[in-house]
């Protein structure tokens, strides 16, 4: 069995800001490798709801291709934020704003939206259809794999993952990016 390829120098640096700050939430590896690979297909200005140290940025900004693309980031937590700022301080290409998600809201609509699977309420399908114009992808995260329909979590109906793969403004696809991980893709009809 081979070693895992090199981690980008970016997401290196953030994973040392988070070790530093004491932040151990963020993106996995296997989710950021997926981040990357979308950033690559995209242009235009994507976003991050939920920086924590700036880790899923980072892998957004690895894939980046070019310069016309830009990355926001809003994270609540100042002392969060201003550590995910240290690692994008030279890079014109990224925006870390100390501030709740809903400030980006005027800087849309996002070619891709990443955002952790939370609150129906806050990142379900009608609180973010809007921000992402056609064509556009959302990305959330940090949902456990579930082999049957409707899907559970918790013993309980996942509203928020019935909603997304179910909605008609979205095609979307729940992948695993580990054993016990996965991520739903949605992409802006």
């Amino acid at each position: 069995m081979s070693a895992p390829p090199e981690l980008p120098d970016v997401v290196s640096r953030a994973f040392s800001v988070s070790r530093k700050a004491g932040y151990v939430s963020f993106c996995r590896n296997e989710t950021g490798r997926l981040l990357a690979t979308l950033a690559a297909t995209r242009g235009g200005t994507m976003a991050e709801f939920g920086t924590g140290c700036g880790v899923g940025t980072a892998w957004l900004r690895s894939g980046v291709r070019g310069d016309g693309a830009r990355i926001v980031t809003a994270e609540l937590d100042r002392q969060l934020a201003k550590a995910a700022t240290q690692i994008f301080a030279d890079d014109p290409q990224v925006e870390v704003l100390a501030a709740d998600w809903s400030t980006l809201l005027d800087k849309g609509p996002f070619s891709l939206l990443f955002l952790d699977s939370g609150e129906p309420t806050e990142v379900g399908v009608d609180a973010i259809a809007d921000l992402v114009e056609p064509g556009g992808i959302v990305v959330l995260d940090d949902f456990t794999p579930c082999e049957v329909w409707p899907p559970i979590a918790y013993g309980r109906v996942d509203t928020l993952r019935e909603q997304w793969l179910t909605d008609e403004r979205f095609t979307a696809v729940e992948v695993m990016v580990a054993s016990d991980a996965s991520a739903i893709i949605a992409t802006k009809r």
